[in-house]
């Protein structure tokens, strides 16, 4: 394996002068530059980066925690898209970085990222990103100390810097487009209870309606994502048979995720009720494999993962740049777009028209 010796005696220069073009910190002629360089691609030589990383102390070295590649077949992931988006949105940025980005998979076992921590650590890396796989509190330790980290989809009480999405903001947005449609009674089938997502979205539909002037039902608001398991469609079923047997159904359904909304697409479909005519439907999360294929195509809030990668990797690399950087003093929200789709339209006032299951059974 050539050396940087045998470059500079190819190129007839010192190894000083070899080792000035490779790191740029010096001037050097264009003549001498494109001699080293013709030297280095005749001897095929490349340059160590463990070498330059001690001399200069940085390595260059970003590292990334997800469970985002064991976990990508997992559809019924309470996130709705893969995490991988984040990890995308983070690629982008590191790579115009003059960085290099190491991805780790947690196999999906939270026991394996401490060992993965170190492994960072042995590495030099300058910083880490961790991405959990839905908005919720950190629920592993990660102890780096001396190492920038900003967390992804999560946060603690440590006050590490972290990078979440708008959940209250994205469902006042979406509820607030459902309002200015004209529906008044509006229904809303949420995540899991417990969820942080969950939680702030509630905030989010509660505030549209309150600015609206329109009071809360809270028999119109029901948790029926199991994840996908086979209870689900009999409890979003048993959901809609109860809305819809009210004095006064709804004229339009917020879902939790875009998956939830396509099974009220299909249950719906089979009691006789269409979808915007008699009732409008809305998601959450613009999972495009379901919003832009379902007919009609589906209104719902986007979910910015990829932006919240960038976003992140923006942060980190800004902590990194200056060292007296003052890290955020709380977690950074990221919005995203409310995707008007052909689902939701203006409800239809005609009593003859009214839904009711009242009397009617499953056949």
């Amino acid at each position: 394996m050539a050396t940087i010796y045998d470059v500079a005696k190819r190129a007839g220069v010192s190894p000083k002068t070899v080792s000035r073009v490779l790191n740029g910190d010096a001037p050097v002629s264009q003549k001498t530059r494109e001699a080293v360089s013709a030297a280095m691609t005749a001897l095929g030589y490349v340059p160590s980066h463990a070498a330059r990383s001690m001399k200069s102390h940085r390595s260059g070295l970003i590292g990334l925690i997800t469970g985002a590649i064991s976990n990508a077949d997992e559809v019924a992931a309470p996130a709705g898209l893969p995490e991988l988006f984040i990890v995308q949105g983070v690629q982008h940025v590191i790579e115009s970085s003059r960085k290099t980005l190491l991805i780790s998979d947690t196999g999906g076992r939270l026991d394996r990222v401490p060992a993965l921590v170190r492994t960072f650590q042995e590495h030099r890396v300058e910083g880490i990103l961790y991405v959990s796989d839905f908005h919720k509190p950190l629920d592993v330790s990660l102890d780096c100390q001396g190492i920038r980290k900003v967390l992804v989809n999560c946060f603690d009480d440590a006050g590490t810097p972290a990078v979440i999405p708008d959940d209250e903001g994205g469902q006042y947005a979406l509820t607030k487009s459902v309002v200015a449609a004209g529906h008044k009674r509006i229904a809303y089938l949420t995540l899991a209870p417990g969820m942080e997502a969950t939680r702030l979205r509630m905030k989010g539909f509660c505030k549209a309606l309150a600015e609206a002037g329109i009071s809360h039902d809270p028999a119109l608001v029901m948790a029926t994502d199991l994840y996908g398991s086979p209870g689900e469609h009999q409890l979003i079923w048993d959901t809609l048979d109860k809305f819809f047997t009210l004095d006064e159904p709804p004229t339009a359904i917020c879902c939790g995720n875009d998956r939830l909304a396509m099974a009220v697409y299909g249950i719906l479909r089979k009691r006789g009720i269409a979808v915007p005519e008699q009732v409008s439907v809305v998601g959450y999360d613009d999972h495009r494999l379901i919003s832009e294929t379902l007919y009609p195509a589906l209104t719902t809030a986007e979910l910015p993962y990829s932006a919240m990668g960038a976003r992140a990797a923006r942060l980190l690399l800004d902590l990194l740049a200056d060292p007296l950087a003052r890290e955020p003093d709380a977690p950074i929200l990221v919005s995203g777009q409310v995707r008007q789709r052909s689902s939701l339209v203006a409800p239809n006032l005609d009593q003859n028209n009214v839904i009711s299951l009242k009397g009617r059974t499953e056949i």
